[in-house]
């Protein structure tokens, strides 16, 4: 590593799979974890590499020295109940002596730009500042919760007659049952992803946890991947995936049965769970922790506006100018009153019509503002009949997104 860095002769270009090794993994080592990265880590890095193989990762380099790489991954994501091809963005990293010289800013546009060039319409990522990427067109989205228990609160489910049944196996053998319900999921709800198949089946191949699965008539209706830290210690889970409340109970009710090996239960939940209600008397900690830079809720955006035609919306009507963003731009007529979107050029008659940021447009399309809210976080003009109609075309809806990158 050198001791200095500058602005010339700076060189953009798409890493290798085995380049990444000493390219941009060094730099991702720096910027998110322990440092400097022992000869084991690196060793784990290098076990990685065939996982990565679907991204694509850019560098910029003045000569042999890397000053800053981004990735992006290509994925699929459910926006209001269209699957849609979405470039999940990641491992954002800069040298320590080449920060704040704009490096990241070119490449992620110029990321942004190829991975709409190859059909993704959407993106998403985890942002170390939300600001910054707000400034790329990202808005905000809710951010998973976390929920910790004592397995004693479900002491009612133990002895519970409920129709179905589990499969409990290291998670090498129950991967089919989680890949195929989260393939499910990304076909009813909003806001879900997924990795591509690839990548997906790197917990598969670790075998590091338990899978627990619950059926009902023989079809698969939950999944819950877990490790436990030790006897009296804590059963720690990663997301809870249902189809329902059938599934739920019975994930629950296995979880119950764990009341005298643990002291705790934890795990993930989307946004829109209610574990209070889960259970009389059933004592509970629900959390949403949001901080910078470590625990930020996730960001999301179109690419494209391919990525509204024939998409499910309310019989609205509406003008909208896009303005500042290299990639939405111009006057477009949003038209849902079929129950779809149709896209023209705008209509100089049209009325009433609305002026919106890259981000202000992604809030709405996400269902995660309402028009009054886009105005008043400086991302759009919304005179009050324009709102009306993109309250109506764009109804608020919760997004989960599941996909952890």
């Amino acid at each position: 590593m050198v001791d200095a860095v500058g602005m010339e002769h700076v060189e953009i270009r798409r890493l290798t799979t085995e380049e990444r090794l000493t390219r941009s993994f060094p730099l991702q080592a720096y910027a998110f974890e322990a440092s400097p990265a022992t000869a084991a880590r690196l060793d784990e890095f290098r076990d990685y590499l065939p996982y990565t193989e679907d991204g694509r990762t850019l560098v910029a380099e003045e000569g042999r020295t890397a000053l800053a790489t981004v990735t992006a991954i290509p994925m699929r994501q459910n926006v209001r109940g269209t699957v849609l091809p979405m470039a999940g963005v990641a491992a954002v990293a800069t040298h320590p002596l080449a920060r704040r010289q704009g490096h990241v800013r070119t490449l992620l546009t110029r990321l942004l730009g190829e991975m709409r060039d190859e059909g993704c319409v959407v993106s998403a990522l985890y942002p170390f500042r939300p600001s910054f990427y707000a400034r790329f067109g990202y808005a905000g989205l809710p951010k998973a919760r976390t929920v910790g228990f004592s397995p004693a609160g479900l002491a009612p489910l133990v002895r519970a007659d409920l129709p179905g049944d589990l499969r409990w196996q290291r998670i090498r053998e129950g991967y089919p049952d989680q890949r195929a319900l989260t393939e499910r999921l990304l076909a009813d709800r909003h806001g879900f992803a997924i990795f591509p198949a690839s990548r997906a089946v790197w917990p598969r191949d670790t075998d590091e946890r338990w899978s627990v699965t619950a059926l009902v008539d023989g079809e698969v209706a939950g999944v819950f991947t877990y490790r436990i830290s030790d006897h009296g210690g804590t059963l720690a889970g990663d997301d809870l995936l249902t189809t329902g409340p059938l599934g739920r109970t019975l994930l629950l009710q296995f979880l119950a049965r764990h009341v005298d090996q643990v002291d705790r239960v934890t795990m993930r939940i989307a946004p829109d769970e209610t574990p209070e209600l889960w259970g009389v008397d059933f004592a509970v900690r629900v959390t949403a922790d949001v901080h910078f830079p470590t625990s930020a809720a996730p960001m999301a955006r179109l690419l494209s506006l391919d990525a509204l035609r024939g998409l499910a919306a309310g019989p609205g009507r509406v003008v909208v100018e896009l303005v500042d963003d290299p990639f939405l731009s111009g006057r477009h007529l949003l038209d849902g009153t079929d129950g779809r979107i149709e896209l023209t050029g705008a209509d100089p008659t049209a009325v009433p019509a609305a002026t919106l940021t890259a981000a202000g447009l992604s809030a709405l399309v996400y269902g995660v503002l309402d028009p009054v809210e886009v105005v008043l976080q400086g991302l759009g003009a919304v005179p009050d009949d324009a709102a009306a109609q993109l309250r109506t075309l764009f109804p608020r809806r919760l997004p989960h997104l599941y996909a952890d990158f």
